[in-house]
């Protein structure tokens, strides 16, 4: 039942890179909470919180097909670095923002675009890379791994965020997000390049055409983009937060909220070893989005702080058993020159849903307030994700194959 943690061992590379995207992780996780208090802060609007999520998703729109073409067609660890060091530089501009006596709230916004486009190179870089350093076998576990990783900085970030604004300011916040970029790019210095197969072909139109005719012509990979997109799109509430915090404590309490689902979400991922013999995974990732809706409909109706975290771990667990499977239909479906195209198709997949549900969020709870807009959106979740049994068959009964033993790729310094 545990999480297996032996790919940590045997594999150094793949250690050294996730000490340091962990360190860069929980850096990130500031941000993304100092960004909405301080625009909340400033405008005292859900709706423009709101609105940052449809600022963020334009741009990653544009550039995701992109950074998955140029992480198949350019060392990988190259491109890695590079977006690093340009989200470093989103960070001190933020830092610097913060610091000014009257802060610009357009500019939050442009930058946040930026590091969104940029996040359009670093994600498939990322996930790219990653498969590259361990052996076939062992990617069940590093999708646990991956996960608890995630989740791990999704917990201690926000709270930390929340602690960080309330005692030294939003200057302080972002600054030590960029601070957290040294660490990641150390570690990544400790990994050897990752050059592309030799019969790659130049990033272009026509390569980000030959991954998007491959995902289409996969029925696995169809079904893990479309449920994600339903189910969060419609019932993401974390645009909401600020307002709900405001209700029940101020910034430590919004900390809090944003901190609830991933304790749901890193329970699941220590308890994950059964998720490497369950095989209906096209199944598993229906009713786990569908299980994150019922819960988002009791956040609607929670009475105070305390019901709100519970009905978040609820919800922050079904998202990272959805996000568990996956993560492993991709790695095991797709083939190392593809990898950096689909991870960019991956990135839209996973991203557009809570951009856009944020959005609907804030919007809703503009007009119609803010346990409406939970409830409604957590039942046009279940709504949604129902209809994909029928409208998306071979997902629902899609099974996976056992893994063949094989040895990671290595690469010549």
């Amino acid at each position: 039942m545990f999480i297996d943690v032996s790919p940590l061992r045997r594999h150094p590379d793949f250690r050294s890179l996730y000490a340091g995207q962990l360190v860069s992780s929980l850096g990130s996780m500031l941000t993304y909470v100092a960004l909405p208090v301080q625009i909340y802060t400033i405008t005292r609007s859900s709706s423009l919180v709101g609105l940052l999520g449809a600022v963020q998703l334009v741009p990653i729109a544009a550039t995701a097909l992109w950074g998955g073409a140029f992480a198949d067609a350019v060392d990988r660890r190259r491109l890695l670095r590079s977006a690093e060091l340009l989200l470093c530089s989103g960070s001190i501009a933020l830092a610097i923002n913060a610091s000014l006596p009257h802060p610009s709230v357009v500019l939050l916004f442009v930058v946040a675009a930026i590091m969104s486009a940029v996040m359009g190179f670093h994600t498939p870089a990322l996930e790219s890379l990653t498969p590259r350093l361990v052996a076939a076998n062992d990617l069940a576990s590093v999708s646990a791994l991956t996960s608890l990783r995630g989740t791990t900085a999704a917990i201690v970030g926000p709270s930390l965020a929340g602690v960080c604004i309330q005692a030294f300011g939003l200057p302080f916040t972002f600054a030590l997000d960029a601070g957290t970029f040294a660490l990641s790019l150390l570690a990544l210095s400790r990994i050897p390049p990752m050059p592309p197969a030799e019969d790659a072909q130049p990033a272009g139109l026509a390569t980000i055409l030959e991954g998007l005719r491959y995902a289409a012509s996969r029925p696995e990979l169809i079904g893990t983009y479309v449920v994600d997109i339903v189910a969060l799109s419609c019932a993401m509430p974390m645009a909401l937060f600020p307002a709900l915090g405001a209700q029940w404590g101020g910034t430590t309490s919004v900390g809090y909220l944003y901190s609830a689902m991933s304790v749901g979400a890193f329970a699941v991922s220590v308890f994950s070893g059964w998720t490497r013999t369950f095989r209906r995974r096209g199944a598993a990732v229906i009713l786990a989005a569908a299980t994150w809706g019922l819960a988002i409909v009791a956040l609607g109706h929670a009475p105070s702080l305390l019901a709100a975290m519970a009905c978040l771990v609820v919800a922050g667990a079904a998202d990272m058993t959805s996000g568990l499977f996956r993560m492993t239909i991709w790695n095991e479906s797709i083939p190392s020159s593809l990898r950096g195209r689909m991870a960019g198709i991956e990135q839209l997949s996973y991203m557009t849903g809570p951009l856009l549900g944020n959005t609907r969020a804030g919007l809703m709870a503009g007009r119609f307030g803010l346990a409406r807009a939970i409830t409604w959106g957590g039942l046009l979740c279940v709504g949604g994700v129902a209809a994909c049994i029928p409208l998306l068959p071979a997902f629902w009964r899609y099974r996976s194959a056992p893994e063949p033993q094989a040895e990671p790729e290595t690469v010549e310094a």
